[in-house]
């Protein structure tokens, strides 16, 4: 009953949320939950109300606990701890004929293994916390009275995969969702690639998971449709305006079948690697990153629309262009904002397990070839439901995982499937099987090194070769805790001074402090230990550019200036000034300039300054007014 990995979209068929109150009733351990909870007769009259999505914690059931390395419990896979809350869930819903002769129910987010049950009926488990998980419930479901259950454990044998550093935050807390897809007449999947040739054209790539007799493609801003009988097609659309993080240009795609319209928005672009360097429709690039984990103050790991927006919008604000999606798939309104607003995105699988390094990776399921299946199935869950994103330039493996060719694995998967997007992994620096050589906080020295194609040789002369002429990335630099991050001219200039060093992510954007209250009603964030756990990792959490509440820090407007994407030097004795475009793509027409005079008693003078248009890349110069009409 479980259905097959696929894209988020709008397929034109119903849909209806599940999200809301639902019955809930939290137990210390298995041991002690309630027995006949999938029966649709057992009466939960007395349990609580919770909101889905939540996560419970934040709602009077438990304690949060921080971890950073280390896990929460003992280390003995694939056993969970005896001390294992389970959270179960109820809720009745009615379905209207749409959804009878075919309907999905999906989970975007579940942490950590959902036992699932519709009507009486198992549906499955779930695995992989940050993934989608789908369940097939034609013939379970009905018009009236359906009663789902859900039981959530908040460990499991997967937790030994999802050693992240946050907050273990356990529940349903991203969205349930029922959707109408009769079999017979529904297109369930959709590969939309659109690529960007030297010439500036689209070429245009649809594969539908099945055919239907008069079915059509079309992008109406370009008077382009073409036949889509055999279910997928690769061809030309004629010249279109290219999709960058700095010019986020999207097209409305339209796929109609005799039963459905399906709509996406697609944005035309190539990925290469060229001279150790990545490029973006034939240009190279420069990260200006930052790692991004979900949380909210008040909510967990609850993630809105309207908070992403005010987060990626805030980002804009200070010249970031790129995030990697630490260390998860991420809410998939993050990617269709990133389409939208413009940045370049790392997509993360939903693997780490950095809890085996104290034990030298002994059993680590990188290299264990019990865990190979596993860890295919999170990469597919992760390449499938996010293939469709423009903004999506590289394939994170995971994080802090070790070594193991059960990456080589993922990778082999992932290129096979996806051939132009680059594979992205940090944790094994001999690179035998990526695209970017991606280390985590190497020292300015280091870096210059690498830039200079000189660092310290491997010992396969074949693998030396291959890393030496990859482009280079810091996934992880500048560390933003405390005072922090610090020495962050210092890269830069390295970042600009050579090719190879294509820029970073800073750790992290934001603190995962949790709003408290002390007794006389003043508000303050929490963090690991404050909650009363044994073992945890104290401020660590509060690490960000921006404040659990968005408020920007000192290092967040100190970053801000260093990347700046327009660098002004003014002469020594104040008559011009020198102008240089950092874009990658834009000139600088899309820009003002003003200059302003104050004295001891406020302003003096102001006027605007007339640029030069400036193309990427290049400089200009421009006098300033004279000094009497300043």
């Amino acid at each position: 009953m479980v259905a097959g990995s696929r894209a988020l979209f709008n397929d034109g068929l119903p849909s209806m949320s599940l999200n809301g109150p639902w019955r809930f009733h939290l137990s210390q351990s298995l041991a002690t939950a309630p027995v006949g909870v999938e029966e649709e007769a057992f009466d939960d009259g007395a349990w609580d109300t919770l909101p889905v999505p939540s996560s419970w914690n934040f709602h009077g059931h438990g304690r949060p606990a921080y971890t950073n390395v280390q896990f929460p419990f003992p280390l003995d896979p694939p056993h969970p701890p005896d001390a294992n809350p389970i959270g179960d869930h109820r809720v009745t819903f009615d379905a209207s004929d749409d959804y009878i002769d075919g309907a999905i129910l999906r989970f975007d987010g579940i942490e950590n293994a959902g036992t699932i049950w519709l009507n009486g009926t198992l549906l499955g488990i779930t695995r992989g916390s940050r993934l989608p998980q789908e369940f097939d419930v034609a013939g379970i479901l009905r018009s009236t009275t359906n009663v789902l259950v859900v039981r959530v454990a908040q460990f499991s044998a997967a937790s030994y995969l999802e050693d992240q550093d946050a907050w273990w935050l356990p529940g349903i807390f991203r969205d349930v969702t029922l959707t109408s897809n009769p079999p017979s007449i529904s297109v369930r999947d959709v590969f939309v690639g659109a690529g960007y040739t030297a010439e500036g054209k689209g070429i245009l790539h649809v594969e539908l998971d099945r055919a239907f007799p008069g079915t059509e493609a079309g992008i109406k801003e370009l008077g382009f449709s073409m036949a889509l009988e055999s279910g997928s097609a690769d061809v030309e659309v004629g010249p279109v305006d290219p999709w960058t993080a700095e010019t986020p240009r999207l097209y409305a795609l339209t796929v109609e079948t005799p039963h459905q319209t399906l709509s996406f928005n697609v944005g035309f672009r190539s990925i290469t690697v060229k001279d150790a360097q990545v490029h973006i429709n034939g240009v190279p690039v420069l990260f200006r990153g930052v790692n991004k984990h979900e949380h909210d103050p008040d909510l967990g790991r609850v993630m809105d629309g309207g908070r992403l927006a005010r987060e990626l919008k805030l980002m804009k604000a200070h010249n970031i262009n790129a995030i990697r999606t630490s260390h998860y798939a991420p809410h998939p309104r993050l990617l269709e904002l990133a389409d939208e607003l413009g940045f370049y995105v790392i997509d993360e699988c939903d693997y780490e397990t950095h809890g085996y390094e104290a034990g030298g990776w002994a059993g680590n399921p990188s290299a264990e070839p019990q865990y190979r299946d596993a860890l295919l199935d999170r990469m597919k869950r992760l390449v499938e439901r996010d293939k469709n994103h423009a903004c999506v330039i590289m394939w994170s493996l995971g994080n802090e995982a070790g070594k193991g060719e059960n990456l080589r694995a993922m990778a082999e998967w992932t290129k096979a499937r996806d051939p132009e997007r680059l594979i992205h992994y940090e944790g094994d620096w001999d690179c035998p099987y990526v695209d970017v050589y991606s280390r985590m906080y190497a020292t300015p020295a280091e870096v210059e090194l690498i830039g200079r194609q000189a660092e310290e040789p491997l010992e396969d002369a074949a693998l030396d070769a291959h890393r030496r002429n990859l482009p280079f990335i810091l996934c992880e630099y500048v560390h933003a805790m405390g005072n922090g991050p610090g020495g962050l001219a210092d890269y830069q200039q390295l970042f600009e001074k050579y090719p190879r060093l294509q820029g970073g992510f800073v750790w992290e954007w934001i603190d995962h402090g949790i709003r408290q209250h002390t007794p006389d009603g003043e508000a303050y964030f929490a963090y690991g230990g404050d909650f009363g756990e044994k073992v945890h990792d104290g401020n660590f959490v509060i690490d960000g550019l921006v404040s659990a509440d968005l408020e920007p820090r000192p290092g967040l407007l100190d970053f801000k200036k260093v990347i700046s994407p327009v660098q002004m030097d003014i002469d020594p004795a104040w008559t011009a000034v020198g102008i240089l475009n950092k874009y990658d793509f834009l000139d600088l027409s899309h820009l003002m300039f003003t200059w302003q005079v104050d004295g001891p008693h406020g302003e003096l003078a102001t006027g605007r300054l007339e640029i030069p248009a400036t193309a990427a890349g290049v400089g200009s110069g421009v006098e300033l007014p004279p000094r009497s009409t300043r």
